[in-house]
């Protein structure tokens, strides 16, 4: 993936912001370090589960570096499903559930599946936007046209607007594919 110009970060700022705004319209957001702000609410987390604050930084520091403003959502989304689990944060506008994994392509499969299902509702309701996207830290050594055959098979008869973003750590890649490319490998 090409990093972001300053052009771009100014008006991926401006997107992220409303989008967060709209989904957590009472919330406080906290800049943290460069191109990353955290909702006041989930910043206990990083108190609570230290490990799990540090993973995920990790993961969004792998974005940020090359250009992305990432804005860190609260942990529960209370408004559609009562209690549920939500997407991990808005990335340069768009709603982006994380994950790091490692294992076989089963594995890979059911945790871009969960992590597609947090997207979709958050953004069940949702008027000011509809797409939502994966990112996954692939600690697993595949290759790319395994992870997108495995992907792709996971999109089939799920039509929503959004990409799969990959970072693979064996090769220090990131690669992003939108899920119409993904579902046109297997003809959907």
């Amino acid at each position: 993936m090409t990093p972001i110009t300053v052009e771009q970060q100014v008006k991926n700022k401006g997107k992220s912001l409303e989008l967060t705004k709209t989904l957590f319209p009472n919330e406080e957001w906290i800049c943290t370090e460069p191109n990353i702000w955290v909702a006041q609410s989930r910043l206990s987390q990083e108190k609570r589960e230290p490990e799990k604050w540090q993973k995920e930084m990790a993961q969004v520091r792998i974005l940020t570096s090359r250009g992305s403003i990432a804005y860190f959502l609260p942990d529960k989304y209370i408004k559609g499903e009562i209690g549920s689990k939500t997407a991990d944060l808005v990335l340069d506008g768009e709603v982006v559930e994380m994950k790091t994994i490692s294992g076989g392509r089963a594995t890979l499969g059911g945790k871009f599946k969960k992590g597609y299902k947090q997207g979709a509702i958050l953004l069940k309701d949702c008027k000011v936007a509809k797409s939502h996207s994966v990112f996954i830290r692939l600690l697993s050594d595949f290759s790319i046209g395994s992870v997108k055959a495995q992907i792709a098979g996971v999109l089939k008869n799920r039509f929503d607007e959004g990409k799969f973003i990959c970072f693979f750590e064996t090769t220090s890649e990131l690669h992003s594919w939108t899920y119409n490319e993904l579902r046109s490998i297997i003809g959907t």
